[in-house]
């Protein structure tokens, strides 16, 4: 076999930037809107419609289930074409075309997310659903050619630094996009500290222009690789064929690609799992730990700051022990972070002011006045309930005088409450002609029972108080089959050490970060290592498929666990799925998958003997 590599060439430097940029702007949708801000939106969307859950059939699905399946739904779609695209880009130039078409897509799904509150209240859920998925089609499809550039960039030994180069960028530009959203949501508020309706629609079209605009560099400046004998322009049922029957030669090929395809499968667990952790950590937060918007926020900046020099570093040390050894560690930190995570937990309330709602004795008025919590979740509402859900509506409403409430402006359709939080600056207050006697044997405590909020009455003398935790408050462990891990948790480490949940899980977003780093652009790295270039569109394809159906299992056994058990042992199975993959990724015999790519690039280069 003569040398291989006629296209192995060094890369250029603005070529490089402007891929790296491709990273820099699809970031504003898988930070801002995928983690940050969209599921937190969604939960409450669906709390308004739905209640605490919905059912489907004859089973109950809660949010973040939901949530998890349109993730799938989106996977799958791309799945399926992804390795049928890979085989015409090979042969015709069209790669920087479709990454034109599904970006486009992508960015302009994301900028009609911010139309959802001109809908009825009951849609707005399910059009936020649908736009996502249609974006993460944009995004997973468009990602399928923009990793098939990478081979063409630089020459192998370039490939580590190219491909972390541009995750790098897009942790930074994520990074940077969401600390103007955060400023946005705090600094954007009316007189009552409420942030404006228009804010989180505001962060839905900026995140798909800033994607789509910087986008725009990576079209200037990337040119469409050469391709070898390039092909005429085919009819869309001829493409078809042609993509088809090129899928069964090389799936026949196999034992010829052995260690790609062992990569590949090992790649199929392990980014399975990371890829669940970072699209679910948004919702998982909220709805489980019960962060809120600003802690949740902080923690996924966390990781864009983290994330960014530790691509960088995960450059260095594969430099020092290679590529795969470095994945490998990565992979260790993220099975140890998926167990981690399963031991966080809410502080135990411990005082009067940590609860949602506070009863305290007003001297001067002679009477008890009510305060909500303004880091008290909103009050699930929803048109009917079956009688198996717990009616938060109905629940208030008994209770009437008892609560500050409020109805919602934001639905018309029909008479909804939500809490009356303290205003910016001062309190909001009810008063209540009852004495603390009264208010205790009223039963106001034990309407807390199947609540997720919890209460507290500060008696007359203003140093003993009466509580009482809902049995689905954040802080309520103990049900489920793992909770003996995040109780022992709380008793050992979190309570001694003063460390509340907000704090947790910006400790979580930055060992997040220091993992994700190194686990995504080295996975893509070693992938280009040991492909074909004159093939690279199709194996990226092959890439894309495992990838999107990686996509596809993680998010559904996650969702699968969480209905038949509960969120945590969700969490559990993501860990074993990374286990698994990296114990097959141990396997991977580079040096052999690097010697067959140049064999395939000799022959269909005319260069073999």
């Amino acid at each position: 076999m003569s040398e291989t590599v006629e296209l192995d060439r060094e890369s250029n430097p603005q070529a490089v930037r402007g891929y790296a940029y491709f990273d820099w702007a699809k970031s504003s949708f898988e930070t801002s809107v995928t983690v940050a801000v969209l599921p937190l939106w969604f939960s409450y969307l669906f709390l308004k419609a739905n209640g605490l859950t919905t059912t489907i059939g004859s089973i109950d699905f809660t949010g973040d289930a939901i949530w998890s399946f349109s993730v799938s739904g989106a996977a799958l779609l791309v799945a399926i074409v992804s390795p049928s695209f890979g085989v015409i880009a090979d042969r015709r130039a069209i790669k920087m075309w479709w990454l034109r078409i599904l970006t486009y897509v992508g960015a302009g799904s994301t900028i009609l997310l911010a139309i959802a509150p001109l809908l009825p209240i009951s849609t707005q859920w399910i059009w936020l659903m649908v736009m996502f998925v249609i974006a993460n089609v944009g995004l997973n499809g468009s990602s399928v050619f923009y990793n098939s550039l990478l081979p063409h960039m630089g020459t192998d030994d370039e490939m580590d630094a190219i491909s972390n180069k541009a995750f790098a960028y897009g942790y930074f530009g994520g990074g940077i996009l969401l600390l103007i959203h955060l400023a946005m949501t705090l600094v954007l508020v009316d007189s009552n500290g409420e942030m404006y309706s228009w804010v989180i629609p505001s962060i839905m079209a900026s995140s798909g222009l800033w994607w789509y605009g910087f986008a725009l560099l990576t079209f200037k400046w990337v040119p469409e690789p050469p391709i070898e004998n390039e092909m005429d322009a085919l009819s869309i049922l001829d493409s078809a064929k042609l993509a088809f029957s090129e899928i069964r030669k090389t799936l026949t090929e196999v034992p010829k690609f052995r260690t790609l395809f062992i990569y590949m499968l090992a790649y199929f667990f392990f980014i399975d799992g990371i890829n669940t952790v970072t699209a679910l950590g948004g919702i998982y937060g909220p709805v489980v730990l019960g962060i809120t918007t600003t802690f949740l926020m902080v923690a996924i900046l966390m990781v864009q700051i983290v994330a960014a020099p530790s691509a960088l570093a995960f450059t260095r040390l594969a430099e020092k022990i290679g590529t795969k050894k470095a994945l490998t560690t990565s992979l260790v930190g993220w099975i140890l972070l998926c167990f981690a995570a399963l031991a966080f937990a809410p502080l135990e309330l411990d005082s009067h002011n940590q609860h949602d709602i506070m009863y305290e004795w007003d001297e001067s008025q002679n009477n008890y006045t009510v305060t909500v919590s303004s880091s008290a979740p909103s009050l699930a509402q929803k048109i009917e309930f079956s009688d198996s859900e717990f009616d938060e509506q109905e629940w208030v409403k008994n209770w009437v005088d008892y609560f500050p409430l409020k109805q919602d402006k934001y639905v018309t359709e029909y008479v909804l409450f939500d809490w009356q939080w303290p205003a910016e600056g001062e309190n909001f207050v009810k008063s209540i002609n009852i004495t603390s006697t009264e208010l205790i044997n009223s039963g106001i405590l034990a309407s807390f029972d199947n609540t997720r909020f919890s209460v507290s009455i500060l008696h007359e003398d203003g140093s003993t108080y009466t509580s009482n935790v809902g049995i689905d408050h954040p802080t309520n462990l103990g049900d489920g089959v793992l909770d003996f891990v995040p109780e022992n948790a709380r008793e050992f480490v979190w309570e001694p050490l003063g460390l509340n949940v907000g704090i947790q899980f910006i400790i979580l977003g930055a060992a997040m970060g220091s993992v994700l780093g190194g686990s995504q652009g080295l996975a893509r790295s070693l992938f280009g290592q040991m492909v074909p270039e004159t093939r690279s569109a199709e194996f990226f394809g092959f890439f894309g498929f495992f990838g999107k159906v990686a996509a596809l299992l993680g998010p559904l056994i996650y969702g699968i666990m969480t209905v038949m058990f509960d969120s945590r042992v969700g969490i559990l199975s993501i860990a074993i799925l990374i286990l698994v993959g990296a114990i097959i990724l141990r396997t991977v015999d580079v040096e052999q998958g690097r010697m067959d790519a140049q064999a395939e690039d000799a022959k269909n280069r005319g260069l073999d003997n």
